[in-house]
């Protein structure tokens, strides 16, 4: 099946969704009208052997938009607020605007439609997230021999971050210039996840944005609700945060297996438990002073990113470099990157 079967797949399957699945009642019907999507969704990335594009369809389709659906299946979510804010719009004009949500990294503050074009500009940053994430690419792909092991793995925690950066800002722009006709309100990415002052603050508010905010919906806010009658409102928050995290690290176990092939060594589940226990201690420690005594930001800031950086070199890298996924993706991108390159400097020589 190549890509462009795979877009198909998906568009038509959102249809599906649209058009036949909302008709459903929501809950038990309509998450059952939903499984044959669910499975799709789920083994797409299986058609592809690229390694970029295996790691983007798993992290959009098989996560995102599975996640989105779950929730659409019981009326909540990005997707039920698109069909509920342009009800009174026809379906050929709500359709787009469900697709993007669904099969994008987005997640909208709200929708109101409106009578002229807006016009929106890319980010200013954007250009500058590109430069950088070239330079880091240049360094990784084509002088990895030169550098130190520990400075390659720097560099992939700031790609990482880039690539997130750049993929969502991209799919932003493009929704934006695509539905003219309507003002969408889009999340940014993230917020600046560099000057975090604790672990809360870097997961729930500033690390990749649309994820936090879809593990919330998911899997906190009902956690945290089924159990608040039964374990008290104090123990069901921790088991809510750890559940929040255990599946976040079960979703990126699942893709870094589609990518390597390979049976999960189970490091990023690690990673992501550590940090869920860590977030708690946090919650204890905040609620035992009260806010009579916290460190300053200059203080908390590098520990926090420290701690980040460090637990991501002992648990979230280890299983990629491993098994050489690291360098697949790199091989492809990079050659995306040279080829984009080439074409550039033959654009300008021609005005010489």
């Amino acid at each position: 099946m190549s890509s462009t079967h795979v877009c198909l797949s998906v568009i038509l399957s959102l249809c599906y969704c649209y058009f036949l699945s909302s008709k459903f009642p929501k809950g038990i019907p309509r998450l059952i009208s939903l499984l044959p999507i669910f499975y799709l969704f789920t083994i797409l990335p299986l058609y592809f052997s690229s390694a970029f594009l295996i790691a983007l369809t798993t992290f959009f389709i098989t996560w995102l938009a599975n996640f989105k659906l779950l929730l659409f299946a019981f009326d909540q979510g990005p997707l039920s607020l698109s069909l509920s804010s342009f009800n009174k719009n026809n379906a050929t004009t709500n359709l787009p605007i469900f697709i993007s949500m669904a099969a994008l990294p987005l997640r909208s503050k709200q929708y109101s439609p409106i009578q002229e074009n807006p016009t929106k500009k890319i980010p200013l940053n954007l250009a500058a997230e590109f430069v950088l994430f070239a330079i880091f690419l240049e360094l990784t792909f084509h002088h990895r021999s030169q550098i130190h092991p520990k400075l390659v793995l720097i560099c992939y925690c700031f790609m990482v971050f880039l690539m997130i950066d750049i993929l969502v800002a991209l799919s932003s722009s493009i929704v934006q210039r695509i539905l003219v006709g309507f003002e969408l309100e889009l999340e940014p990415p993230s917020n600046e996840p560099y000057l975090s002052t604790s672990l809360q603050d870097f997961w729930g508010r500033r690390w990749n944005l649309t994820v936090t905010n879809t593990l919330r919906l998911t899997v906190y806010n009902p956690v945290r609700s089924a159990l608040s009658r039964v374990v008290g409102v104090k123990w069901a928050l921790r088991v809510a945060v750890l559940a929040t995290f255990v599946v976040s690290g079960l979703m990126h176990e699942l893709l870094f297996y589609y990518v390597n092939g390979v049976r999960p060594s189970w490091e990023m589940t690690g990673f992501f438990v550590i940090h869920g226990l860590c977030v708690l201690v946090e919650i204890g420690v905040k609620r035992a002073v009260k806010d009579t005594w916290r460190l300053p930001g200059f203080v908390s800031g590098p520990l926090t990113v420290g701690f980040v950086v460090a637990t991501a070199f002992g648990l979230f890298f280890p299983p990629i470099i491993r098994n050489g996924a690291d360098e697949r993706v790199l091989q492809e991108v990079g050659f995306c990157f040279d080829f984009l390159k080439d074409k550039m400097f033959q654009f300008v020589g021609h005005f010489r």
